[in-house]
Formats: structure tokens, C-alpha cells, sequence
């Protein structure tokens, strides 16, 4: 960053009041404010004692704990301040008010902080996201997954994957540039094409995942679906633990789709509570069941709810014709039919069901066995998912743009062709750079930053 770069300031930690609070400060005049707050810049990396002062009027705003990190070894690359305070609003309010007086310091914007560490190298492009995902893992799936993002593990492997093209790339232009030097050997577009060949081979495979490593950053989507006045709400705030949704004993109270996200058994789940399907004249009602249906074909389960004294042929046939996921079935209400009857439908038929449940959304009676399956059905399907590389949409697009792109190299069998060869390698290296945000970023960095909050 330029000497002649602003100071930024900011909150870092949570919203006030809170047992201590976190003020970072970066930037070139960070060491300067801290010398106007606390009168002295303390020890590099060694936490001090200080009374935090008003430059101003030199009043006393709180005694706090300081930690000064000059740059280049800070987290921003920058010289960087943390001051810890109790966490009231008077306090912060007190410290942020002293900063922005001092010349030089504004306000931090939404992960400037952060933007700084990748503008100076302390951060790439892939380690930025993945810390951004750190930020909203809300399972410990996503967490162990963002965790493995922030440190490194398709940066570095993305970054590996450009050193290799680059080497291919020289041997071709070696060629081209020196085919009537002696020292140069004729044969070089062969071990670069077989190299290009391997690179190819190698990031193809990490793209044959089928997608569950953005899944797992957004969850198991489970739709709720099924004839009105079936259960759904209840259901789906049964298993929420909360009332997400509007119960109603009138049929098609729900009209727009509801999200709930759960976490079973350290996964990601995204329930939808979806309107009744039915045939019907209200144009809002119509419309919701539009949606409701759109949602069930793209979920990666559906439960179907009816009524315990449903006919199974009949709720096979209409949950096939919804969705194209697997569909398991719920008979609701059980506590409202005797036990007999209950076991009768135990053999109507299940040609397009992958499982049965009896169960009561409104009781809780059969919720347990529900409950345990979903969870052990998210184990299953995720159970591949945290080694995965890609993670985000971003990546699967650079990565198929860079197989598109050596495809093209490859298909060069012509040796006259050697231009064109190392056009297209050179046009995989640059993707696989964009990838890390080594080249040509600007245009996405200021989507991914607006991710982050004030202070980070």
C-alpha cells in the first residue's frame, strides 16, 4: 500500500454491550494514533496495559489492553493496532470518536481490512473466500471446509497447476522463439503437450464431485411437499423447534416458499416449507403452488406429506410427477387413526418412494426415527464432500474454462501449429492466476469484499 494511504479504524468484534471489545486500526499512521490515545507505542506483538485517552481533552475513556504489529508481519501487511476494551457503547463510542478526530483515520469499509491483506499479498484470492465462509459456517462440516479454503487448499494446488503451465508454456515458446538455435532441441511441443495432457487430466478430476463441495456451503436442500392441509407448517416447525411457520386448519394458508436452516448432525440443512399442490382458482394460490413445485424439482429431497389415510399409489403418483429427487414419504397424523390402520398402510404401494414414515408433526409421535434418518442421510451425502477442492461457483468456473482451454492445446497435433499451442496454455495459466487473484480481478473483488462486515 501507498505511504500516502488513509488509516482505517473500525469495530472488529460483536455488537455492544460485550464483556470486551476489539478496535482495529491499520494503516501508516496506525503507530501515530496510538501514540495519541495511549501516549507511547509499546513492544511489537507483546500486549500492554494503557489508559486510553482523548487526544483532545485528554480525558480518561477506558484502561485496555494493547497490541501494536508493525507491517509487513501483520495480518493486513500494514501497521496494525488492536486495542481491547470493555464492551460498552459509551467506551466504544468514546475510542472510535478519538480516531476519526486524528488526521489521517477514517472509517473502515466492509472488508477493507481484508482487502488490504490481499492487496498485500498476505491473503489470496481463494484464502479470502475461504475466510469469508469461516465467517458463516454455521456447522462444523462448513467450518472444517472453510477452514481447509482459508488455508490454501485449492490456492495452493491452483497456484502448483499455473507453475506447470508456465513451464510447459516456455518449452513451447522456446521452440518458437529459438527453432534455428542449435542448443535448442526440435522436440518440445511433445513433453509440453504431455505435461499440459497431465495438468488437464488432473483438474478434470477435482471437477467430477458433482458439486457437493458448494453444496456443503450452502446445505442439504429438503423440500416439505404435499397435498394442502397436510401438516407441512407443523412439520416443518417441529423440526425447526420454533414457529417459522404459519398453522392454519384451512387449507392453502401457505402461499410462498419458507426456509428454515438446521443443523443434523453437523451438517447443512435447508428446509423448505412449500405450498399445498393442488388445482385451483385463486391466481396467488396458483402461483404458490408454481413455486412450490419449482422448488420440489430442484431439492435434493423432497418429503411428500399426506394424510395417514392417503392411498400410497395415488401420493407415489403425484409426488413423481413434483419431484426428480429422492422422495420419502410421510404419513401424518397418525395420532388421529387407530393403530390398525396404520399398519395397513404399511403395504399400499411404493413404486417411486425411496422410504416410509408414520409419523404425527403436531404430537412428535414416529419425529424421532425422521429425525435420525435425515441426519444419517446428511452424513451419507456429504460424507465425500469436505476433502472436496472446489467450493465455490467461481472456482468450477474457472477450473472448466481452464480444461476448456487446454482441450484446445491439446487438439493442436499439427507441429505448425505452435502459436496456437501456446496461446491456449498461456490462456489456461492466466485463468488459473484470475483463480487466486494474481491477474485481472478487479472486476469481482469488490462482490467478494462486499461479503464481509465493517471491521474484517
Amino acid at each position: 500500500m501507498s505511504a500516502n494511504a488513509s488509516t482505517i479504524f473500525a469495530l472488529s468484534s460483536g455488537r455492544p454491550p460485550a464483556a470486551i471489545a476489539v478496535v482495529r486500526v491499520s494503516g501508516p499512521h496506525a503507530g501515530a494514533a496510538l501514540k495519541a490515545l495511549i501516549g507511547r507505542v509499546p513492544e511489537p506483538r507483546r500486549a500492554a496495559l494503557a489508559r486510553v485517552r482523548d487526544p483532545k481533552s485528554r480525558e480518561v475513556i477506558d484502561e485496555a489492553l494493547v497490541l501494536w504489529f508493525p507491517g509487513p508481519h501483520s495480518e493486513t501487511g500494514e501497521d496494525v493496532v488492536e486495542i481491547q476494551l470493555h464492551g460498552g457503547h459509551a467506551v466504544i463510542a468514546g475510542v472510535l470518536d478519538a480516531l476519526a478526530a486524528l488526521d489521517g483515520c477514517r472509517m473502515a469499509e466492509p472488508g477493507e481490512f481484508t482487502r488490504r491483506a490481499f492487496e498485500n499479498g498476505r491473503l489470496d484470492l481463494t484464502e479470502v473466500e475461504g475466510l469469508a465462509d469461516l465467517i458463516a459456517a454455521e456447522t462444523p462440516a462448513q467450518r472444517r471446509q472453510a477452514y481447509r479454503q482459508l488455508k490454501g487448499l485449492i490456492g495452493d494446488r491452483a497456484e502448483a497447476w499455473r507453475q506447470h503451465l508456465i513451464a510447459a508454456l516456455a518449452l513451447v515458446e522456446a521452440r518458437i522463439d529459438f527453432s534455428d538455435e542449435a542448443d535448442v532441441p526440435e522436440n518440445l511441443i511433445e513433453p509440453a503437450l504431455r505435461a499440459a495432457r497431465q495438468l488437464r487430466d488432473e483438474i478434470a478430476a477435482s471437477l467430477a464431485d458433482g458439486g457437493r463441495g458448494e453444496r456443503l456451503r450452502d446445505g442439504l436442500v429438503v423440500a416439505i411437499a404435499g397435498p394442502p392441509n397436510a401438516g407441512k407448517s407443523t412439520l416443518l416447525n417441529r423440526l425447526a423447534r420454533r414457529e417459522a411457520a404459519i398453522v392454519s386448519p384451512y387449507p392453502g394458508t401457505t402461499r410462498d416458499v419458507i426456509e428454515v436452516h438446521l443443523d443434523l448432525a453437523g451438517y447443512p440443512v435447508t428446509l423448505l416449507d412449500t405450498a399445498g399442490i393442488r388445482d385451483g382458482d385463486d391466481p396467488v394460490e396458483q402461483e404458490g403452488v408454481r413455486r412450490a413445485r419449482a422448488r420440489a424439482a430442484t431439492a435434493d429431497l423432497v418429503l411428500w406429506v399426506t394424510d395417514i389415510s392417503s392411498d400410497g399409489g395415488a401420493a407415489d403418483e403425484a409426488a413423481a410427477k413434483v419431484a426428480h429427487a429422492e422422495i420419502w414419504w410421510l404419513r401424518n397424523k397418525i395420532d388421529l387413526k387407530p393403530a390398525a390402520a396404520i399398519c395397513r398402510s404399511e403395504s399400499q404401494s411404493m413404486n417411486g418412494i425411496n422410504r416410509s414414515f408414520a409419523i404425527s408433526a403436531a404430537s412428535g409421535a414416529g419425529m424421532g426415527d425422521l429425525i435420525e434418518a435425515l441426519a444419517t442421510h446428511s452424513k451419507e451425502y456429504f460424507a465425500t464432500t469436505e476433502s472436496a477442492l472446489v467450493t465455490r461457483a467461481r472456482h468450477r468456473r474457472a477450473l472448466e474454462e481452464t480444461v476448456a482451454a487446454l482441450d484446445r492445446a491439446l487438439s493442436q497435433c499439427d507441429s505448425t501449429r505452435e502459436e496456437l499451442i501456446a496461446e491456449d496454455l498461456r490462456s489456461a495459466a492466466t485463468i488459473l492466476g484470475r483463480l487466486t487473484g494474481r491477474v485481472d480481478v478487479e472486476d469481482i473483488l469488490d462482490v467478494i469484499f462486499r461479503e464481509f462486515c465493517i471491521g474484517k
